[in-house]
């Protein structure tokens, strides 16, 4: 089996690789430290084409696919894993606006995450009391003339306040899943407000926040998809979501060990070098085998959704194992780098912060466990 990308795949990549290496790694740990939103390295992402990665060319997007989306990801969060999710996020909000958007909703929207006029988009599912639970959701909306009111509260919401459109859910209908809608709200719309910047361990330079909702007015055209058909299209946009997430840890996993490596080669003891003990090299070792099948599952995930194919549960085989394997990653590059490794002279401290909430968004890892099984048992 082949597992080179193709030309498109590649020139994508590329792209990536020589921005995110030029541009954005020499601010990466400013941006942590300072917790500073990068507008101006989402910009340089939009103008590249990587913010709509897999919508049509019609809609702004670069057309280039799930595999191409995934290399690039990977990349862009090899050097700063903040500004990597905020562009996960804005690919997804893209992708669910293109697919299940009226042509209206696409085309008003589409272009302005591509090109950039957006600083970003953002995905409002989570609420204070339902986050592996949607269907515990309390946020609702109210069906009037001329459109809907919505009323709740959202939270842990990835670039909430720099968005320029968001996808949320309230529920219309009955309790349970099947009476969750979606809608499109823009920023600025009267009756949302803002919450407080959550005050996080990692991805420090992305905007994190609560959404409150207080007699929210949207029209009757900010309905994407049916009535009560909500849910589908968060567990759809969820499954390609978690493509995204396997991609950034497993950038942030590569970055950690090439850092680990490059000390272990650096730094004697004993007269030698930290790579030549065996302790050192296994963990080498286990990081190195661990991250390659990281990237096999990722590109299987990816490969799959790209042909059309079901590919919920390769998604979460690839989001749980790449997450966990991360987290180990970056925890072996710490013990490598020793007491250097828990200062901020060195990157692997931020990667390993960075790295742990990949288990917990898009999906917990027992949750995608509980999809993985549901699968292969039914």
């Amino acid at each position: 089996m082949d597992f080179s990308p193709n030309d498109t795949q590649s020139l994508v990549q590329q792209t990536a690789r020589d921005y995110a290496q030029k541009t954005i790694l020499p601010q990466a740990a400013a941006i942590d430290r300072d917790e500073r939103f990068p507008a101006d390295l989402l910009k340089g992402l939009a103008d590249l084409g990587l913010m709509a990665v897999n919508v049509p060319a019609a809609l702004g997007g670069a057309e280039a696919g799930v595999v191409a989306y995934s290399l690039a990801m990977t990349e862009i969060a090899r050097t700063c894993a903040s500004t990597a999710v905020t562009m996960a996020v804005t690919n997804m909000v893209g992708e669910v606006i293109a697919r299940f958007g009226t042509k209206a909703q696409a085309e008003r929207h589409c272009p302005k995450l591509a090109d950039g006029t957006y600083a970003a988009g953002a995905f409002a599912l989570s609420e204070p009391g339902a986050g592996s639970d949607a269907g515990a959701m309390r946020t609702t909306a109210r069906k009037i003339d001329g459109g809907w009111v919505i009323d709740g509260q959202k939270m842990w919401i990835t670039s909430g306040a720099h968005a320029g459109v968001m996808v949320v859910w309230a529920r219309t209908g009955g309790p349970g899943t099947g009476g969750i809608s979606c809608f499109l709200v823009e920023k600025g719309q009267k009756g949302l407000i803002i919450g407080h910047h959550e005050d996080k361990m990692g991805l420090r330079g992305s905007n994190t926040v609560s959404l409150t909702f207080d007699g929210c007015e949207v029209p009757d055209d900010a309905l994407l998809g049916e009535v009560n058909g909500g849910f589908k299209i968060a567990m759809m946009a969820l499954d390609g979501g978690r493509i995204g997430i396997s991609s950034q840890a497993i950038g942030i996993a590569t970055a950690a060990l090439d850092e680990a490596i490059a000390y272990a080669k650096d730094r004697k003891q004993f007269d030698k070098p930290l790579a030549d003990f065996q302790a050192i090299q296994w963990m080498i070792a286990d990081s190195k085998t661990e991250l390659d099948a990281s990237r096999l599952l990722c590109l299987r995930a990816a490969s799959m959704k790209e042909r059309g194919v079901p590919f919920s549960k390769e998604a979460s085989m690839s989001k749980v194992f790449s997450s966990e394997a991360a987290v180990r990653i970056c925890n072996r590059a710490v013990q490598v780098l020793g007491g250097y490794g828990y200062t901020r002279e060195f990157a692997a401290e931020r990667h390993l912060r960075d790295v742990r909430v990949t288990t917990i968004y898009e999906g917990t890892s027992q949750v995608q466990k509980i999809v993985i099984a549901r699968s292969v048992l039914k």
